[in-house]
C-alpha cells in the first residue's frame, strides 16, 4: 500500500467514526488529513463521496425524526448555495485551500466547544434557518462540509441533541446527494478518481457502523471535546504550513 492510499484510508477510517457518532464531520475530518498532500479536486470529491455513503448508513442505522417544516428551510437555501461553492471550487489551489481549511477549522471546532455557553439564538426564524442552509449548500460543494454552519446554527437555537440530528442528518443527505450528482455532471468525478472513491468507501463503512453504535449508548460531550480540540489543531497546522507559501507569492 503507497502513502497515499495509506492516508486516504486513514482520512476515511477515522471521518467515518466521527459522522457515524456525530451525524456530521466527515469532510472536515478527513480534509484535515488529506488536504496534506492530495489535489483538492479530488479530496473534495472524495470527501463528498465518503460523507454521502455515511449519511446513507446513519440513514438505516440511526434513524430520527423527520420534520418537513423544519427541515425546508435549510434545504430550499442550500439548494441554493451549491452553485455558488462549484463556481469557487476550481479557483481553490492547494496552498489557498489549505489556508482556507485550516482557517475553517480555527474558527468552527472552538465556537462548537464554546456553543453551550453562549446566549440561545431567538430572532431569525426560518429566514435564518435558510441562510444558514444556504452557507452550508455553498460549503457542501467546496468539498462536503454541508453540516457545519447548520450545525452551529441549531446548537445556538438550543435544539436537543436528536432534534439537531434529526435536522442535520436529513439536510446533509440531500445536499451531498445534489453535490454528488452536480459533480459527476460537472466532470469533477472522472474514471481516475473512482478507484480512490472505492477506496474510501469500505474504509469508512466499518467505523461508521461502530460511530453510529457508540451515539446511541453514550454521551458525546467528551468525544466532541477531544475531536474539536484535535480538528483545531490541525487546522492551526493546515494554516501555518500555507501562509509562508501565499505571503512568498505577495512579496
Amino acid at each position: 500500500m503507497d502513502s497515499q492510499t495509506l492516508l486516504v484510508v486513514m482520512g476515511a477510517a477515522l471521518a467515518g467514526f466521527v459522522q457515524g457518532l456525530s451525524g456530521f464531520g466527515f469532510g472536515l475530518v478527513a480534509m484535515s488529513v488529506w488536504a496534506w498532500t492530495i489535489d483538492p479536486r479530488l479530496a473534495a470529491a472524495m470527501a463528498v463521496f465518503g460523507a454521502l455513503t455515511g449519511q446513507l448508513v446513519a440513514a438505516a442505522t440511526v434513524r430520527r425524526g423527520f420534520d418537513l417544516r423544519r427541515l425546508a428551510p435549510f434545504v430550499a437555501g442550500g439548494l441554493l448555495g451549491i452553485p455558488a461553492g462549484l463556481l469557487m471550487l476550481p479557483l481553490m489551489d492547494v496552498q489557498m485551500f489549505k489556508a482556507f481549511l485550516g482557517m475553517l477549522l480555527m474558527l468552527w471546532c472552538p465556537a462548537m466547544l464554546m456553543a453551550g455557553q453562549l446566549p440561545r439564538i431567538t430572532a431569525g426564524g426560518r429566514l435564518g434557518d435558510g441562510l444558514a442552509g444556504g452557507v452550508g449548500g455553498m460549503m457542501s460543494a467546496m468539498g462536503g462540509f454541508s453540516g457545519v454552519i447548520p450545525t452551529l446554527w441549531c446548537t445556538l437555537r438550543g435544539y436537543d441533541k436528536h432534534a439537531q440530528r434529526a435536522i442535520i442528518q436529513n439536510f446533509n443527505l440531500a445536499m451531498l446527494m445534489v453535490t454528488m450528482a452536480t459533480y459527476i455532471a460537472t466532470g469533477i468525478v472522472t474514471r481516475e478518481t473512482v478507484p480512490m472513491l472505492a477506496i474510501v468507501a469500505p474504509a469508512m463503512l466499518l467505523p461508521s457502523l461502530i460511530g453510529a453504535r457508540v451515539y446511541i449508548g453514550i454521551s458525546e460531550v467528551m468525544f466532541r471535546k477531544i475531536i474539536l480540540s484535535l480538528l483545531t489543531a490541525s487546522g492551526a497546522a493546515l494554516l501555518g504550513s500555507s501562509l509562508p507559501q501565499l505571503l512568498g507569492r505577495a512579496s
